[in-house]
């Protein structure tokens, strides 16, 4: 099933301030993979709360609008909530199928996987390492990237996770977020997330947000820092969606009805999510001097890169990137002086400059599997002078 990203593109664009005028523009744009949708079996809707009916219709495209229609049917009889906490965050096998799907936008075979990690990184006593430290550790280790074949159509399904989960497991359940760091309560939380964020710093400079600034930052600089000079600036496609979607995490933050327990575990199924993509595409060799010493092909501010954005003719991703990547800048402001932070002293410009460059540029908006020689061959060399 083709993604819509029609409604992802809108509400992006509506955040950053877009114009109703250009709503008409983008829609139009991307009209041509739309469909009817298929029709339902109300006997089937009926029954979906019943574990043994609910996956034996699932992953089959056949039925995704009845899945839709019944889960629009328990928001509206028992609340959103109540739904998202039986059917997603439970921890049972029908929430934790849901729960990685929606996670990780496939079909769960992911879930061994996370789940795997979850197991060994309770078992796991030594402190949390650092996210950064742990992509500098899979990038030296030559048996994890074997199993990064070029020739395997999905990276991660069949290279990585296929050949070496063992390792990936060892590395990624090395990431953990402790319990503690999620006490402090919501209620003084506003509509504003900075405004939140400040207040809730400004009594516990210890506070989950440091692991949420952790993940922004990690998925910001391996996505930026993966580039292959002298080829010109491209983002990595699946890189690129681990950025887009760490804007959900403060989100998920501020929700009251999420318990403390859940927010660590969406949080640590994000980071290790993360690891196992990195390294799916062979661990690039991370650059930071190309975003530091990047020159903008049109300097601004966040404003300037915004408007181009908007304006962008495509089906939505660079606004995500744009948006995400001002959002990573805002809420981890209050960590430039931590070591472990890559990200800092200007650098979250310079990436929304390289973000709606490369798109701009000639050729493919994205470059997909990165670590690969193979994967740069049809892009361009830059001009000397940028080499």
């Amino acid at each position: 099933m083709a993604p819509d990203h029609i409604g992802h593109h809108a509400v992006t664009n509506l955040a950053l301030g877009a114009p109703a005028s250009s709503f008409d523009d983008h829609y139009n744009r991307n009209q041509s993979y739309q469909r009817p949708p298929e029709s339902i079996d109300q006997d089937i809707i009926q029954n979906l709360h019943k574990p043994n009916v609910f996956f034996k219709y699932l992953d089959q495209e056949r039925y995704y609008h009845d899945y839709v229609i019944f889960f629009q049917h328990e928001i509206d009889k028992h609340g959103l909530e109540k739904v998202v906490n039986e059917y997603v965050l439970k921890n049972d096998d029908r929430a934790n199928a849901l729960l990685i799907r929606i996670m990780c936008a496939n079909d769960g075979w992911l879930g061994p996987y996370l789940l795997a990690i979850e197991k060994a990184a309770a078992a796991n006593m030594e402190p949390s390492k650092s996210l950064a430290d742990i992509i500098d550790q899979i990038a030296a280790d030559p048996d994890l990237l074997g199993g990064a074949i070029w020739e395997e159509g999905n990276g991660a399904r069949h290279g990585i996770l296929g050949l070496v989960p063992e390792a990936i497991v060892r590395y990624a359940s090395q990431w953990k977020v402790g319990i503690d760091e999620l006490e402090y309560k919501t209620a003084e939380m506003t509509n504003n997330a900075g405004s939140y964020f400040r207040s809730v710093l400004n009594r516990n400079p210890t506070f989950h947000l440091l692991s949420i600034c952790n993940g922004f930052h990690f998925t910001a600089f391996f996505a930026g820092a993966a580039q292959h000079p002298p080829k010109q600036i491209k983002f990595d496609f699946y890189y690129m969606h681990c950025v887009t979607s760490s804007i959900c995490y403060t989100t998920f933050l501020r929700q009251p009805w999420i318990t403390p327990a859940n927010k660590r575990r969406l949080l640590q199924f994000k980071g290790w999510f993360d690891l196992g993509m990195y390294a799916s595409r062979k661990a690039p060799k991370l650059l930071p001097n190309e975003i530091v010493d990047y020159k903008p092909k049109q300097p601004s501010g966040w404003d300037g890169i915004i408007e181009r954005v908007i304006a962008h003719p495509d089906d939505g991703h660079a606004s995500k990137l744009v948006r995400a990547l001002k959002h990573g800048e805002n809420i981890c402001r209050p960590y430039e002086g931590d070591p472990k932070f890559r990200v800092k002293d200007g650098m979250w410009l310079q990436l929304g400059h390289m973000a709606i460059d490369s798109v701009q540029d000639s050729g493919k908006p994205w470059v997909r599997n990165a670590g690969f020689e193979e994967a740069w061959t049809d892009f361009e060399d830059r001009p000397t002078a940028q080499v």
